[in-house]
C-alpha cells in the first residue's frame, strides 16, 4: 500500500481461542485497584509497564551475570532451599518432614551455604538466590524475595565495594545516565549524627546540626534537663522555605508523631522571621543564640527550625523521621526535592557489632548477623566492652533505601565460637557444621547480597517491589491469584504427623470456609 502498511487477502481464518469480558482493560490509564491487579495476574502482566519491568529485569541479571562470570571469573552454584533451623536473624518459614516432630526451614539467605563453599575452595561464588522470611509484608519486604548473592575469598571491604560498583555499572540501563563511580561512603556514626538514619537520602539538604554548644548556659528548663544527661543533646534541622510550605496544621502533626512516637518535644523555631507558632522556646533564645544559630544553620529568611533535646541516638532518629515527613509534605505542596531521576548511591560503613536487644538491653544481639568479623582495631574490646565494637560490615544505599548488605566473615572457629556462645548466647550445636568447617583451614572471606527486587523497583520508579515481581504476593503475603496460603485435609497432613488444632473464636469462620475438606479439630 503507499502508505507502506501491508494488506493482507485472508482465504482461511481459524479461530486458535476466544476472550472473554476482560475484569479491567489492559491500558495503563485505566486506574485499577492492587487487589484485582494481582487476582488476575495474568492479565495485569499484558499491560506496558509489567513488559518493561520484567524485560528490564532480565535484561540486567544478564548483564550481571555476564560481568561477574565472564569477566571476573566467579561460579554460578544453586545452593538448597531446603535446609535446617539456625538462631539469629530474621524468622524462617519451617516445612514439615516425613520424620515425626522434624521440620526442614527454608533459608532467610545462603549465608551460610556461601561460607561452606568459601571453605570448598570455591573462591568467588554467586547466586540469584531465592530466600524467604516469615515476617508479614511491607512496601518493599515479600515473604520470598531474589538476592543477587555474591561472596569471595582473600578479599577485603575495599575489594567488594568496588567489585558491586563495577556490576552496577555494567549492568546498568542504557536508556539511564551512567553512574559515576566510586560511590561516597559515610560512617553509620555520622550517617545518624547527621541524617538520622543508616539509610540516607543524600538527594536532598536538611540535615541535622548539633547546636549542644549553643544552648550550654540557657534557661530553658527541658534544653538544660537534656544536657545535664549522659549523652545528652540538643538538635537541630532547617527546612527550607518552611514558612512558605508548612501550614499550622502540619507543625501539630510534627509535633503529635514526636510526643507520641519518641515521647520527645519537637519545636518549631522562626529565627528570622516574626512568627512564632506556640513555640515557648523562641522567647528565650538570647540574640546571641539567635544570631549563632542563624550562622552555623545557615538560615534564610523563611526557613523554619525544628529544634529537639534528648539523648543522642533517640533526638537524631527523630529528627531523621522528621526530615522524610516535611520532605513529604514540602513535595506536596508543590517544590521539588528528590529528583526521581537522580541515583544517589552511598556507602554506610562501621557499623556497631552489636546491639542491646529490644525485649532485654543488658543482652546483645548482631546487628547484621552473628558471622560478621570485628573491625581489626576493635577486637580486644570484645572480651572487655563489646558494645563498642565496630563490625566489618557495609551496606549500599540508594535514595534513601538499603539496596545491599554485606561483611567480612569470621574464618576463625575459636573467635566465631566464642561469638556465639558467650556473647550471643546461642545454641552452637545448631551451627556445628559450620564451626568444624571453619576448622579445617577457612580462608578469609567476605561477600555481600543485593536486593533485586529493591534494586529495580528504584530503578524503574514502581510504587512498591510487586510492581517488579512477575508473580508477588500480596500485603499480607498472599496469593490472591491462586488462594495461597490454602487449607489441607487431615488425610494430607497424616504423613507428616500435624493436626491442626482451631482457637475457638474461630470455630464460625472455620464453618464458613469453602472448601470440601476441613482441618481435624
Amino acid at each position: 500500500m503507499p502508505t507502506g502498511e501491508i494488506e493482507i487477502k485472508v482465504k482461511t481464518a481459524e479461530l486458535l481461542n476466544s476472550c472473554k469480558k476482560l475484569p479491567f482493560e489492559i491500558k495503563d490509564f485505566v486506574k485499577k485497584t492492587e487487589a484485582l491487579r494481582l487476582q488476575y495476574r495474568y492479565l495485569d502482566l499484558r499491560s506496558f509497564q509489567m513488559q518493561y519491568n520484567l524485560r528490564l529485569r532480565s535484561q540486567v541479571v544478564m548483564k550481571m551475570r555476564e560481568y561477574l562470570c565472564n569477566l571476573h571469573g566467579f561460579v554460578d552454584i544453586e545452593t538448597p532451599t531446603l535446609f535446617k533451623r539456625t538462631p539469629g536473624g530474621a524468622k524462617e518459614f519451617l516445612v514439615p518432614s516425613r520424620e515425626p516432630g522434624k521440620f526442614y526451614s527454608l533459608p532467610q539467605s545462603p549465608q551460610q551455604f556461601k561460607q561452606l563453599l568459601m571453605v570448598g575452595g570455591l573462591d568467588r561464588y554467586f547466586q540469584v538466590a531465592r530466600c524467604y522470611r516469615d515476617e508479614g509484608s511491607r512496601p518493599d519486604r515479600q515473604p520470598e524475595f531474589t538476592q543477587i548473592d555474591i561472596e569471595m575469598s582473600f578479599v577485603d571491604q575495599t575489594g567488594i565495594q568496588s567489585l558491586i560498583e563495577g556490576l552496577l555499572q555494567y549492568s546498568w540501563p542504557s536508556d539511564k545516565d551512567p553512574l559515576v563511580v566510586p560511590f561516597p561512603s559515610m560512617t553509620f556514626a555520622e550517617a545518624l549524627a547527621t541524617y538520622g538514619t543508616d539509610k540516607p537520602d543524600t538527594r536532598f539538604g536538611m540535615k541535622i546540626v548539633d547546636i549542644s554548644n549553643v544552648f550550654k548556659h540557657t534557661e530553658v528548663r527541658f534544653l538544660q534537663d537534656a544536657l545535664s544527661k549522659p549523652q545528652g543533646a540538643v538538635k537541630a534541622m532547617c527546612v527550607r522555605e518552611g514558612a512558605n510550605y508548612l501550614k499550622k496544621k502540619d507543625i501539630e502533626s510534627i509535633r503529635k508523631f514526636a510526643a507520641d512516637h519518641f515521647k520527645e518535644e519537637v519545636l518549631p523555631v522562626f529565627l528570622k522571621n516574626k512568627e512564632n507558632w506556640n513555640s515557648p522556646v523562641a522567647k528565650f533564645i538570647l540574640e546571641k543564640q539567635r544570631l549563632e544559630l542563624i550562622r552555623l544553620m545557615e538560615i534564610q529568611e523563611d526557613d523554619v527550625v525544628l529544634l529537639t533535646a534528648g539523648e543522642h541516638k533517640k533526638a537524631c532518629s527523630l529528627l531523621g523521621k522528621l526530615r522524610l515527613a516535611c520532605a513529604d509534605i514540602l513535595e506536596m505542596n508543590g517544590m521539588v526535592l528528590r529528583d526521581p531521576a537522580l541515583f544517589s548511591f552511598l556507602w554506610v560503613v562501621d557499623f556497631p557489632l552489636f546491639l542491646p536487644k529490644e525485649d532485654n538491653p543488658l543482652e546483645l544481639e548482631s546487628a547484621h548477623h552473628p558471622f560478621t568479623a570485628p573491625h581489626p582495631g576493635d577486637i580486644h574490646l570484645l572480651y572487655t566492652e563489646p558494645e563498642k565494637v565496630r563490625s566489618q560490615h557495609y551496606d549500599l544505599v540508594l535514595n534513601g533505601s538499603e539496596i545491599g548488605g554485606g561483611s567480612i566473615r569470621i574464618h576463625d572457629a575459636e573467635l566465631q565460637h566464642y561469638i556465639l556462645a558467650t556473647l550471643l548466647k546461642e545454641d552452637v550445636k545448631l551451627l556445628s557444621h559450620l564451626l568444624q568447617a571453619l576448622d579445617y583451614g577457612a580462608p578469609p572471606h567476605g561477600g555481600i547480597a543485593l536486593g533485586l527486587d529493591r534494586l529495580m523497583c528504584l530503578i524503574t520508579g514502581a510504587a512498591s517491589i510487586r510492581d517488579v515481581i512477575a508473580f508477588p504476593k500480596s500485603f499480607r503475603g498472599h496469593d490472591l491469584m491462586s488462594n495461597a496460603p490454602d487449607s489441607v485435609s487431615s488425610q494430607e497432613l497424616k504423613p507428616y504427623h500435624i493436626q491442626v488444632s482451631w482457637p475457638a473464636d474461630s470455630e464460625a469462620e472455620r464453618s464458613s470456609l469453602n472448601h470440601s475438606h476441613h482441618p481435624e479439630s
